[in-house]
């Protein structure tokens, strides 16, 4: 692994831990070069995910994209970063196992949509209020209207 400081090609990995979920593992690592010391992350890919968009452009999926979307739609619930992590880990579990290298971005959307309606209400209406693209009010009335047959979601998971 290159550091990322100096660019020495040769570090050392001084601890491995599993991360909480168990679905990646945390490295301590140290520079001989320049002395410093940084932290990487190795998860199993299952496969190489292509994102196909509306335009049918392909893109290659960006897991980082996906996590800051759901990070901004979570922002300021009660919620802490593994818990975010353990969703995220979710959806591209979904997505890997779905058997297909290629995916439609309203594919995702729809699932990253399904999951927060699961998990949490007001994430679930910031992430669509987004993906769905509002233009009017009218828009977000409908929506909420919709609301009001959802089930109480769990917050202590």
């Amino acid at each position: 692994m290159r550091c990322p400081f100096c660019g020495e090609a040769d570090t050392q990995v001084k601890d491995s831990r599993p991360t909480e979920d168990g679905s990646a593992i945390r490295r301590r690592r140290f520079c001989g070069g320049c002395g410093q010391r940084f932290t990487t992350v190795e998860r199993v890919q299952l496969r190489e995910l292509v994102v196909v968009k509306a335009d049918d452009r392909r893109v290659a999926f960006d897991r980082e994209k996906l996590a800051r979307s759901v990070r901004i739609a979570m922002r300021k619930r009660p919620f802490n970063e593994e818990r975010i992590e353990r969703i995220v880990n979710g959806i591209v579990r979904q997505l890997e196992a779905s058997g297909e290298t290629e995916v439609k971005s309203h594919d995702i959307g729809e699932l990253v949509m399904e999951t927060l309606k699961a998990v949490d209400t007001v994430a679930y209406v910031r992430f669509a209020s987004v993906y769905r693209d509002f233009r009017e009010a009218k828009d977000f009335e409908n929506f909420l209207g919709d609301m009001s047959e959802l089930p109480k979601p769990k917050l202590d998971e």
